[in-house]
């Protein structure tokens, strides 16, 4: 066949286009809304076991479990879903938002980008509970909020609120924030968690106010302690020098360059005395890298331990606030998740999953695992999230017990104390424990949590930091 006689299949298929709009256009025929139903069409986001599946306004930028609702966070709103059946409860214009408080205190604290104050609301129902006109910036956790604003360059106040409170525990006067300290929970100088890519970085929800807390300002770090507000220190970092503030501790870490090598020193010191607690040498908190030993990265940890690398190569994790050894691994043993309570680890053959109680040297529990298999520990379940197939299991971390296991391809995206939350792109959903009721226990204000796993002490234990004095 001649070259120029070849069928125009462009021309077929513009032609057969025009003859569906004026299908559409006329009324005779049309395709487009059920091509867009199809193409729109929610897909299950596991096989079985989700209580409920709701496709959201977008992609999530946030959730949290609350104790009667989920919150979801959005690029320009917040909105409170019902727990038990994932409708939406109740939506607020917002840019940001974020959880403070635990059981009946739970609020939620939202504001707008460039305009100061904000609100805090009542997670089940979304009233304001209280507003504020001219904070800059918030920080929630388990036991307080706090918020700062500046009526200067150089005069800021910061204060502490208990989540549903009225009046402030304390204030504080420190310097100007500028813009480096706005929104919602903005970076302090304090350890970084080990993480996982399929697991939010905040799944576990807030976590319980550290007792004292260093805000990077001018290049300084001020300290602040946060039972009475009183500012501490005052502290700058040398050149080779980082400086970090948690577990009720200042830390100064040093990584010096000499022959080819960064030699490292961590001291722990109190920062009401300015006194040295502990200090050892040889361990990288993973803080530098290999040029020159510039220290750009806080060092890797959770709650009150620090997690390192000894000089025979062998993970360690140690104990913020004395010093004290609370693990060693075996060659070429990887830890994976710490906190203060428990590490996870991958054995060296990368075939099992060792699970520890700090300081307890054996492990209390193991199970398979892939090698490429992610871990992840919060406060009500140990996560292992695998994609070779696709599935996400929920653990309780104390004996290993499954809460959840799931066939999905979905990530975590909040865990609480009866289950959590996963979800794939605009599609979220909700899945229970095993043997976690379906509701909280008693009326709407009883916090009782009859089902997952005891989280444990926060303070007062082997390896935590002192509890706060009665009264």
């Amino acid at each position: 066949m001649a070259k120029g006689s070849a069928p125009c299949v462009k021309c077929y298929l513009a032609f057969a286009l025009v003859v569906v709009i004026v299908l559409a256009a006329t009324g005779v025929w049309n395709p487009f809304p059920g091509l867009w139903d199809w193409v729109n069409r929610s897909q299950p986001l596991a096989d079985s076991d989700v209580t409920w599946q709701q496709r959201v306004g977008g992609t999530p930028r946030g959730v949290t479990i609350t104790e009667r609702a989920v919150i979801v966070e959005h690029r320009l709103k917040v909105e409170g879903r019902s727990i038990t059946s994932g409708n939406q409860v109740w939506e607020h214009k917002a840019d940001w938002a974020a959880v403070a408080g635990e059981g009946t205190d739970q609020v939620v604290a939202t504001g707008e980008l460039l305009k100061d104050g904000y609100q805090v609301l009542n997670p089940a129902t979304g009233a304001v509970l209280r507003a504020d006109d001219a904070a800059i910036a918030v920080w929630t956790y388990r036991d307080a909020l706090l918020d700062v604003r500046c009526a200067g360059p150089r005069d800021c106040t910061l204060t502490a609120w208990d989540p549903r409170g009225k009046s402030p525990r304390w204030t504080a006067q420190l310097p100007g924030m500028g813009f480096v300290l706005f929104a919602d929970n903005p970076k302090l100088v304090t350890s970084r968690p080990l993480t996982a890519d399929d697991v939010a970085d905040d799944a576990g929800g807030p976590q319980t106010m550290p007792t004292v807390l260093g805000f990077p300002i001018d290049g300084k770090i001020h300290v602040v302690e946060t039972r009475t507000g009183q500012v501490l220190q005052e502290l700058e970092e040398d050149r080779h020098e980082r400086i970090v503030v948690f577990a009720g501790r200042v830390f100064s870490l040093v990584a010096t360059p000499r022959d080819g090598a960064c030699y490292y020193t961590a001291r722990g010191v109190d920062p009401v005395t300015d006194l040295p607690v502990w200090q050892r040498t040889g361990i990288n908190l993973r803080t530098a890298d290999r040029i020159g030993c510039a220290q750009r990265d806080n060092p890797t940890g959770g709650a009150n331990v620090l997690a390192g690398i000894a000089p025979d190569m062998r993970e360690t994790v140690l104990d913020a606030y004395d010093g004290r050894v609370l693990w060693t691994g075996a060659a070429g043993q990887e830890l994976r998740a710490v906190d203060d309570r428990y590490a996870l680890t991958r054995s060296a053959d990368g075939e099992t999953l060792q699970a520890y109680v700090l300081p307890t040297p054996a492990p209390r529990w193991t199970r398979p695992m892939h090698p490429d298999a992610q871990l992840a520990l919060t406060r009500h379940a140990a996560l292992v999230v695998d994609r070779k197939p696709d599935r996400v299991v929920a653990l309780d971390p104390a004996t290993g017990t499954e809460l959840v296991n799931l066939r999905t391809s979905a990530e975590v995206l909040a865990v609480g104390p009866r289950g959590m939350v996963i979800g794939d792109g605009r599609e979220i959903g909700y899945v229970r424990f095993a043997g976690a009721a379906a509701t909280p226990a008693g009326g709407p204000d009883d916090p009782a949590d009859p089902g997952g796993p005891d989280p444990g002490p926060t303070c007062g234990g082997a390896k935590q930091e002192e509890c706060p004095a009665k009264g």
